[in-house]
């Protein structure tokens, strides 16, 4: 086994474009490797081409219809079908949009196998991530959900449990949904609550279908939960959960939307508090899962400020390789940013904040939204794992 992680990457990854105006602009793909690759991030990589996903990999979460009427939407790009979410807002159809799409699940396959074969230890696509994607439908700027796909392929590999954590702001509802009512996957999603941000899911008390029970585990921030909370709440519930489930694997998706910039969502989280949860994922995949890690990005809005620089400091944990977050930004970056969209980038790789939080074992407030959102989780999931709440 390598000691090298693999980066799964080539510039084809970027042409998953819903168009000049839509949030989701691949620029910020661009960005952070150009970062990464101007601070030496990437000399520790190994960086492999992708390859598109299979039909029978594709087809062991999506629905046949779908992939069907995605091909021919992709082929005339001037029709929509809003019944399966394509021809919205939020996902325009664009020409060539199911050849980006299964070329990007094919890039979170390629990481997976990567590391189930033993090639590698870690391994990530970046460009990957899009977790809001159901087997009928596209959701959430989501086409088609390479991480579900990555996981499918896994447990037909013979994986006995695989473990997924999502720390986009946005919930993981198509990754769950998919694996509701299977108890080899545990899916962990840490995100703004329902009542103020889409989908409208991921309440404590989705914990999986039938014989899966356990299976979903859900913590819902409030509005505003910054730093300290966000981290609170992650070491309340995410490494005791994972201890127990014990998986072969873990899967994590990186959604930085939680940044108190980004545009659509309304968590204050700072690149120094992520940074924060990408090197406590790091110790879990040690801890938990035998050092093997698949690594995906996913939301992030803010695609100049904060995308390039979270996602620079995330392969660079990755890669054990960790970026000050006092370092200036490159000179030759700021001007491809200038460049490339006008604008002022960031100085600096970090925003100047403290990643400190105070640990759940020191006490318990029933006056805090927060503190009670983590007590529900807890109270909901715990004895699934045979975990006592209350401790």
């Amino acid at each position: 086994m390598s000691e090298r992680p693999c980066l799964v990457f080539d510039d084809r990854l970027t042409a998953y474009n819903f168009g000049q105006t839509h949030p989701m602009a691949p620029v910020r793909v661009e960005l952070t490797m150009a970062l990464a690759r101007q601070l030496g991030v990437l000399d520790a990589f190994d960086v492999v081409g992708a390859d598109a996903c299979t039909d029978e990999q594709l087809l062991a979460v999506h629905a046949a219809g779908y992939v069907e009427r995605v091909r021919k939407l992709s082929a005339h790009p001037t029709h929509a079908d809003p019944s399966i979410g394509l021809g919205t807002e939020d996902n325009p159809v664009f020409a060539g949009m199911h050849e980006a799409s299964t070329l990007i699940a094919g890039a979170t396959v390629e990481a997976a196998r990567r590391v189930w074969t033993g090639q590698t230890r870690r391994a990530v696509n970046i460009a990957g991530g899009l977790h809001h994607a159901m087997a009928d439908r596209a959701s959430g700027f989501c086409i088609y959900n390479d991480v579900a796909v990555a996981i499918a392929w896994l447990l037909d590999q013979g994986a006995q449990k695989v473990a997924y954590v999502d720390i986009d702001a946005h919930h993981g509802d198509g990754v769950q949904q998919l694996f509701y009512d299977d108890p080899r996957v545990l899916t962990i999603s840490i995100h703004e609550g329902p009542q103020s941000l889409f989908p409208g899911t991921g309440w404590a008390t989705e914990v999986g279908g039938e014989g899966a029970e356990g299976s979903a585990v859900n913590i819902a921030l409030p509005p505003g939960t910054s730093d300290a909370g966000w981290l609170r709440a992650f070491h309340a519930v995410v490494p005791q959960v994972l201890r127990e489930f014990g998986p072969d694997v873990l899967v994590t998706q990186h959604g930085c939307d939680s940044h108190m910039d980004d545009p659509l969502t309304n968590l204050m989280l700072s690149v120094d508090g992520q940074l924060a949860s990408y090197r406590a994922l790091r110790d879990l995949a040690e801890e938990v899962a035998g050092g093997r890690w698949v690594v995906t990005g996913g939301g992030g809005y803010a695609v100049t400020d904060v995308v390039p620089r979270t996602w620079a400091h995330l392969l660079a944990v990755v890669a054990d390789a960790d970026v000050d977050p006092a370092t200036e930004t490159p000179l030759d970056w700021r001007a491809e940013v200038q460049r490339l969209r006008g604008i002022s980038p960031p100085f600096r790789m970090g925003d100047g904040r403290s990643a400190g939080y105070r640990a759940w074992e020191l006490g318990f407030d029933p006056a805090s939204w927060l503190d009670r959102q983590i007590q529900a989780t807890r109270t909901e999931c715990f004895p699934w794992h045979g975990i006592d709440p209350t401790l």
